[in-house]
């Protein structure tokens, strides 16, 4: 599933990688930058044939060979608060950063100069569309916040979150891909955080040194979540290799074995043998009838007694009132 989302977050969707100090989720984020900015938007031409020995229409998706004017290519925008633009391009070598914009927050993230380039009381719809269009016009873009952690300390919860699908929603960026130390914050606040992204990925180190474990969970629109656990490394070139699958049957063994039975040390015995299982299936409980008792009941037989009653005519029966001759 690593490889899938690397290819491209879908559009509107909301990415957070969250790491802790145990295995930082920097470099996956540069591998998902890195991504971006060498993902191509394909156009197509597509022509339209008819094959006159089956009378069929038939398609024909042709895919436009020139980058240069009909592939639209992907803007990619960084809210950099954790590190400087030249260590993050020089995290990029090979990449064409021409297309990635850096919102320089680092600096002076709390505008404590007069002249601030960006600050986090900035995190608000109406600024991000403003720096996202004045510099991507119409190119569809990326936004990467780094990180929503350091946004999180200044800004409430409830605001960043309304922010986040306001964004989602708002047309401006096709995706939002954040970083977020879930070790700094409280359970509520990470929690609420990832419950407004469409996938997490969390981080943690694996056996070997130069590998990780990610642990995904991605909500499609159709509201079915799909969970894996990936073991991964990242090259050099900030590629990513999918080692293998986490084994999750060998962790479910393990926790299986490690639970205590809270039958084992009981007086009295609450587990059934084959032979008194079986014998509970054969009882024959009062109140369930079977079906051959259900019939004889509603169907009377040969030689079965009836009532017969014939109305006499001193029967004065008072349909409004039929306790009339009742003395009360």
């Amino acid at each position: 599933m690593l490889p899938e989302l690397l290819q491209g977050v879908d559009t509107g969707g909301l990415l957070v990688i969250q790491d802790s100090a145990s295995y930082s989720g920097r470099h996956l984020l540069q591998s998902f930058i890195n991504a971006a900015l060498n993902r191509y938007i394909k156009k197509c031409i597509v022509t339209v044939g008819y094959l006159f020995k089956t009378n069929k229409l038939i398609y024909i998706y042709t895919y436009l060979p020139s980058p240069c004017c009909e592939f639209r290519e992907e803007a990619v925008h960084v809210l950099g608060f954790e590190v400087s633009e030249e260590e993050l391009k020089d995290g990029l070598r090979g990449s064409p950063v021409q297309r990635l914009h850096f919102h320089n927050a680092y600096t002076d993230p709390l505008g404590w100069t007069d002249h601030p380039a960006f600050t986090v009381h900035q995190f608000c719809l109406g600024e991000l569309t403003r720096l996202v269009k004045q510099t991507s016009h119409s190119k569809p873009a990326t936004l990467v916040i780094d990180s929503l952690s350091w946004i999180l300390r200044h800004v409430s919860t409830p605001d960043v979150c309304r922010t986040l699908q306001q964004l989602r929603k708002g047309g401006a960026v096709r995706s939002i891909i954040g970083l977020l130390h879930a070790d700094m914050h409280q359970r509520g606040t990470v929690g609420s955080v990832c419950h407004s992204a469409t996938s997490v990925i969390t981080v943690e180190p694996a056996m070997r040194g130069d590998e990780a474990v990610a642990k995904i969970t991605k909500r499609s629109k159709s509201g079915k979540v799909i969970q894996d656990e990936e073991i991964f490394r990242i090259k050099d070139d900030l590629t990513v290799v999918v080692q293998s699958k986490s084994s999750k049957g060998a962790k479910k063994a393990d926790s299986e074995e490690q639970e205590t039975d809270p039958t084992a040390n009981l007086t009295f015995n609450l587990r059934l043998s084959d032979t008194e299982r079986e014998a509970k299936q054969k009882l024959a409980l009062p109140f369930v009838f079977s079906k051959e008792k259900k019939t004889a009941l509603l169907h009377s037989g040969p030689g079965s007694g009836r009532i017969h009653y014939e109305p006499d005519a001193n029967d004065d029966y008072d349909q409004e009132d039929p306790d009339d001759d009742l003395d009360v």
